[in-house]
């Protein structure tokens, strides 16, 4: 039987009661498979669609090469491919043209295969487009598979110079943590963190630091990286009668460990250590989970010497972190202009005049 609508008889599923109760099990399975299928299947279609695309500019390459044909001869082959094949897209000069670049630029076919294959076409004229190194094109295309980035999100870590920050950090990872974690994070954290979503207008106190990046926390957490996951700020703690605030804490999934970060709004001094070390030893435990690995430290700072930094963790055990956060707006500004403008000092002082 079914029900009847506007005139039409429309079927309906049997009831469960009607049929083995082992039928939802087997249709979260078969939806399970369906799913993982249609992840497969799209792959392969991108890892097809890439394979063609070099061998078409890698085709026009040695064309080009051997018998002298010009530019123009792109125009005459997009033409016939339209001709042959009208419902198909992506044939026209201009792709052609960075079908012809992809193959020059990367000529190693099993890099194709094993790594460029593997991310969409736009994302690939991103790594053509904004880099000019083999190796950043890898580490960035390595970067894409891992974390999921669209196109415009590989071109804003690139603008932002990802590659000569990441694992930058100043730490004592690899005394403190066992050698096959202390790689692993070491390259979760960089040198510097930018704050450019927080505008030109910088805060100076650390408490409007924490409610601007608050405010901003879905690029904050872009630009911490993949895995962190926010758990409050200025978190409370009462020790021995005395009250104590962690300025952020974050849980890191790939990591498995609480992050506590402590923002400063000056440059790196020696008695930070010895603040975020006892932030992290409660953490350990109050929150920390047996299963948890060791709760880590990062300090965020305006400025640091790294061998004061160095001196300064030596002789900790637990797994700390210092990196420079930036503005990178403010930043680039020319040092002429920078020098020209009034500091928020003297802004002040000409208001309460």
């Amino acid at each position: 039987m079914g029900k009847e609508k506007d005139g039409v008889m429309m079927p309906v599923p049997p009831r469960l009661s009607e049929m083995d109760v082992s039928y939802p099990g087997f249709i979260n399975g078969l939806i399970d498979e369906i799913q993982r299928k249609r992840i497969v299947i799209t792959l392969n279609a991108n890892a097809g669609l890439i394979d063609l695309y070099w061998y078409v500019g890698n085709m026009i390459l040695k064309k080009q090469k051997t018998e002298g044909w010009g530019a123009k001869v792109i125009d005459r082959i997009s033409h016939d491919i339209k001709t042959a094949f009208p419902d198909m897209n992506g044939f026209s000069p201009r792709n052609i043209k960075n079908m012809r670049r992809f193959a020059a630029e990367w000529r190693d076919y099993e890099i194709v295969q094993q790594v460029v294959a593997q991310i969409p076409w736009r994302t690939n004229l991103v790594l053509l487009e904004k880099l000019d190194s083999t190796e950043e094109r890898l580490w960035y295309a390595g970067k894409v598979i891992e974390n999921g980035w669209s196109s415009s999100v590989l071109a804003m870590q690139i603008e932002s110079g990802l590659f000569s920050r990441d694992g930058k950090a100043v730490n004592n990872f690899d005394l403190s943590l066992p050698p096959e974690d202390s790689d692993l994070v070491s390259q979760v954290f960089k040198d510097p963190y930018l704050f450019d979503f927080l505008g030109t207008d910088i805060p100076r106190r650390e408490i409007e630091i924490e409610k601007k990046l608050t405010e901003h926390i879905q690029s904050f957490l872009l630009e911490l990286g993949q895995g962190f996951a926010f758990v409050g700020r200025q978190i409370h703690l009462e020790l021995g009668g005395q009250d104590f605030y962690i300025d952020m804490l974050f849980y890191h999934l790939r990591l498995r460990c609480y992050v506590v970060i402590e923002l400063k709004a000056c440059e790196f001094q020696p008695e930070f250590v010895s603040k975020i070390n006892m932030y992290r030893n409660v953490v350990d435990d109050v929150l920390r989970h047996p299963d948890d690995k060791p709760t880590i430290g990062l300090l965020l700072v305006k400025g640091k010497n790294k061998t004061v930094v160095e001196y300064s963790l030596t002789g900790y055990n637990n797994p700390i972190g210092v990196a420079d956060w930036e503005n990178q707006l403010t930043k680039s500004l020319p040092e002429d202009l920078k020098s020209s403008l009034p500091t928020i000092e003297e802004i002040e002082k000409e208001l309460n005049q």
